[in-house]
């Protein structure tokens, strides 16, 4: 990756918030993300799969821009209760409805002069679709309740792990207001199209995570590995983000197995193909001398204890699979 590839992130944003990958998708998401985050006022549309970090993405939109001081709120517009998401977006004066015993703030006006991010907005109800657009287009917002509006400033950004263009052509999305929504628009990559980032993703969670076992955890199996490298991640960062949390907290052993995240240990298809069974061993051994040595940092000591194998034995296999440590 050239420098001109690499978003102006903030390093402590970056690292924080976990916008990590080498991989030429997100190589093109960053750039993407360094364009949008100079247009502050345009509305942005973050598509993807659901646990690819499109909050995440959203927040470092936000930060590195010129509004990074100001407040972020996040909104998932799939969880507010249906007869709440008016008063809960727009705020509502005293007395508005029955039990509103004082002013109430909404999200967007808290946003004020900083960013709103309605995440899963292709599940916000049509009758409030109308609402939001009036919002885009006057940059106003009416409590309710109130007689009087309220001018905005903030930017807004949507996400949703739909096809909207598909939900407005169902009639479950206005059109008018996909088209508002969709001036800016940047789509995360699921992990298996980042193949080459699912080991560097797992060995930052897993130093995230292993503060809480006071080092305790070392790293991960070899076969863990390989089975983490060849499984589709349906649930995508997000679950990767939780088997690892899970295994670093009920592992017992200083290297995490394929089994503690929830794998299983056999040999990966892939190894095998048309091989015999003598070349089929010999594969799986050097992917795992392999593997071993990435994982350690190219430690021999490390990697062969990792391995449950001597060094003089390690040394050994490495000559015979002409694997190097580099």
């Amino acid at each position: 990756m050239t420098d001109t590839d690499s978003i102006a992130y903030k390093p402590e944003i970056e690292t924080a918030q976990d916008m990590l990958g080498t991989s030429p998708a997100m190589c093109r998401v960053r750039k993407e993300l360094r364009k949008i985050t100079a247009a502050h006022k345009v509305p942005v549309l973050i598509s993807g799969e659901s646990g690819t970090g499109k909050e995440l993405a959203a927040l470092a939109i936000h930060r590195n821009s010129n509004r990074g001081n100001a407040a972020f709120i996040a909104v998932n517009c799939g969880a507010l209760p249906s007869n709440l998401i008016q008063s809960e977006l727009f705020g509502h004066e005293k007395g508005a409805f029955t039990g509103a015993l004082q002013r109430g703030i909404g999200r967007i006006e808290a946003a004020q002069g900083g960013t709103i991010f309605l995440d899963e907005i292709g599940d916000l109800p049509l009758e409030l679709q109308v609402n939001l657009l009036r919002f885009l287009q006057e940059k106003t917002i009416e409590r309710v309740g109130a007689t009087r509006s309220i001018a905005i400033d903030t930017h807004v950004i949507t996400a949703t792990h739909l096809d909207l263009a598909r939900e407005v052509e169902q009639g479950r999305f206005r059109e008018d207001l996909f088209y508002r929504l969709n001036v800016l628009a940047v789509t995360l990559p699921p992990l298996r199209e980042r193949q080459q980032d699912i080991e560097l993703l797992a060995n930052h969670y897993l130093q995230k995570f292993a503060i809480e076992r006071r080092g305790q955890v070392q790293g991960f199996s070899a076969c863990a590995i390989a089975c983490m490298q060849n499984y589709a991640w349906p649930g995508n960062v997000r679950e990767l983000v939780n088997r690892v949390h899970r295994a670093v907290i009920m592992h017992e052993q200083p290297w995490i197995s394929a089994v503690e995240l929830g794998f299983t240990s056999s040999p990966s298809p892939s190894l095998i193909g048309n091989m015999s069974l003598e070349q089929a061993r010999q594969a799986a051994d050097k992917q795992a001398i392999a593997l071993s040595l990435k994982c350690t940092s190219n430690n021999v000591s490390a990697a062969a204890r990792q391995l449950g194998i001597t060094r003089t034995t390690m040394y050994r296999l490495m000559e015979k699979y002409e694997v190097t440590a580099h």
